[in-house]
């Protein structure tokens, strides 16, 4: 009841923004358009803001999920129509805040003392309000200046629904949908749960603003702040304020002569370190989490806040991508293919040559161009339909890597927009590999493993005795079975007179047991429980001839 609740929620909404006229109506089935065509919202006058404005105020009506939706096409601008780009940059810090005498109360219950105990002063008016949580500005009993996030009260029941309803489609899609199953909408919806309920966990945000700051303490690139875990908990969090330059605000950047080339650059430097050196990424990089201190404006530093969601891959996805992202740089398009292939995201029998061709027609016409000549928004389009054609599945571990890398590349689009994208990674990329697969990656690897190994070592000839045994009982159990099987066709062969039920049980019989002690029969192996089966037909005929 409450997804359909929330299904006509979403319905009305729609309707009362008149977003309908955004959808391709004459591609929907006969019994959609109708539906839409008599909707009641024709009978209302249509609203008289900008389409701009009707979409974010939808989203925000609609909730976090759908906020942190437009977020994220806020930073597309080669996709979106420029006036409705520019509405949806404020859902980045300008959502519609509650209370602050709200947020004073859950602050005080959180932490379980009075406000005016713990800070020296706080401001009841927020300082930036975002779709999970909001953020108020307060000073410690030492002076020192913070800012405080509290999640915004109730919104967990309504994620809960959206999430449901988003199951709901997403089965229906996996179901009906021709490219469903391909590119796994469910498994995409069960990492975005568990994102989206990190978020409100500000202990785990906590714990990751730590973990970046650690990694890159005292670096030029970019500065965290700190938390102050003594006032910090599941719903609360206590930071560091910091003060910085919008990064979307580029005026400002050219007024205090910021080298935004440089900026740019540092932004995909920025990046792959998280991504390869430290396998731990700030996965929400939208503009209104990032600033920039302009203390030095040749050399400007990036400041992260919001550290609700944050990737990490496993050794083998870092090499894969490294490995792809080499051979797209060196346009070696055979290798791409071959990736693909060995890594099981497309099938094994896929054609070589054919999927190499495909590749190089999309992938070629991108080189050799700043990134203010690439529209993005084709390419990804001719790779959908590259995917299609070859059945290649969505990898749903990389969903957030993805996402990274739209953002990435829409503060670069706005910073410095003929950014060489590709001549500034592939640097990185080719000394991370040689590092990897070379003396120091090697060195590393073996004192890792040194101490398991010398934990290992006293078990090490037992080990070894043991599989010596093994594979001498493995030949005994062998010669074993070939002698059985010989002497079974034999007695078969000299008896082929006799009643025929006796030796289809006793070929049935002698076959379960064979195949239970020494695993020698293996189709019967293959379907469990047939193999006991044929042994009881057996015993039941041979009682029978008895």
């Amino acid at each position: 009841m409450s997804r359909i609740q929330r299904l006509i929620k979403i319905i009305w909404v729609i309707g009362k923004y008149r977003l309908d006229e955004f959808l391709p109506l004459t591609h929907l089935p006969l019994s959609l358009r109708l539906l839409f065509m008599l909707a009641p919202w024709h009978l209302f006058p249509k609203p008289q803001q900008p389409r701009g404005a009707r979409i974010r105020y939808a989203l925000e009506e609609l909730g976090p999920i759908f906020i942190k939706f437009g977020q994220i096409l806020s930073t597309r601008r080669d996709l979106l129509p420029d006036d409705i780009a520019v509405e949806l940059k404020y859902l980045q810090d300008n959502v519609t805040p509650f209370s602050g005498q709200t947020a004073k109360t859950i602050v005080e219950q959180a932490l379980k003392q009075s406000t005016d105990d713990i800070f020296l002063s706080f401001d009841i008016n927020p300082l930036a309000s975002a779709s999970i949580a909001q953020v108020h500005a307060a000073q410690l009993q030492d002076g020192r200046e913070v800012v405080v996030k509290v999640i915004r009260p109730g919104i967990t029941p309504i994620i809960h629904q959206d999430i449901a309803l988003m199951y709901l489609v997403a089965g229906l899609a996996e179901k009906y949908w021709e490219d469903g199953k391909r590119l796994h909408p469910v498994d995409i919806v069960n990492d975005y749960e568990k994102t989206i309920f990190d978020e409100l966990d500000l202990q785990r945000e906590a714990a990751n603003a730590s973990q970046l700051r650690r990694n890159f303490e005292n670096s030029s690139l970019i500065y965290m702040p700190e938390i102050f875990w003594d006032y910090t908990n599941t719903d609360v969090m206590v930071m560091e304020r910091v003060y910085g330059v919008p990064v979307a605000d580029v005026d400002t950047l050219n007024a205090h002569g910021t080298n935004l080339k440089k900026l740019a650059e540092k932004g995909v430097d920025i990046f792959f370190t998280q991504v390869f050196r430290d396998s731990f990424f700030h996965a929400d990089m939208h503009p209104g989490n990032i600033f920039v201190n302009v203390d030095n404006p040749e050399d400007p530093q990036y400041i992260a806040i919001d550290f609700g969601i944050v990737g990490s891959l496993t050794p083998d996805d870092q090499s894969y991508l490294a490995r792809n992202l080499l051979a797209f740089f060196n346009r070696d398009y055979r290798q791409v293919a071959e990736l693909h292939i060995s890594s099981g995201w497309v099938p094994e029998d896929t054609p070589v040559n054919e999927f190499e061709s495909a590749i190089r027609t999309v992938c070629e016409p991108i080189f050799e161009k700043p990134l203010k000549d690439i529209s993005f928004g084709q390419v990804l389009l001719r790779l959908f339909q590259t995917a299609r054609r070859f059945n290649m599945e969505v990898q749903p571990q990389l969903v957030l890597l993805q996402k990274t890398l739209l953002n990435i590349e829409g503060l670069g689009r706005q910073l410095y927009p003929d950014l060489d994208l590709w001549s500034t990674a592939q640097p990185f990329l080719e000394d991370w590999m040689k590092q990897r697969v070379g003396p120091p990656g090697l060195w590393k690897n073996v004192k890792q493993h040194i101490p398991g190994w010398l934990e290992q070592s006293p078990e090490i000839p037992q080990m070894v005795y043991d599989a010596i045994n093994q594979i001498k009982n493995l030949n005994n159990y062998s010669h074993k079975q070939e002698r059985s099987i010989k002497a079974l066709k034999e007695e078969m062969h000299s008896n082929q007179g006799v009643n025929k039920d006796y030796w289809i049980a006793t070929l049935a019989f002698g076959a379960a047991v064979l195949s239970q002690d020494t695993a020698a029969l293996a189709w019967l192996q293959a379907l469990p429980g047939q193999s006991w089966a044929l042994a009881g037909i057996g015993f039941y005929f041979l009682i029978k001839r008895k």
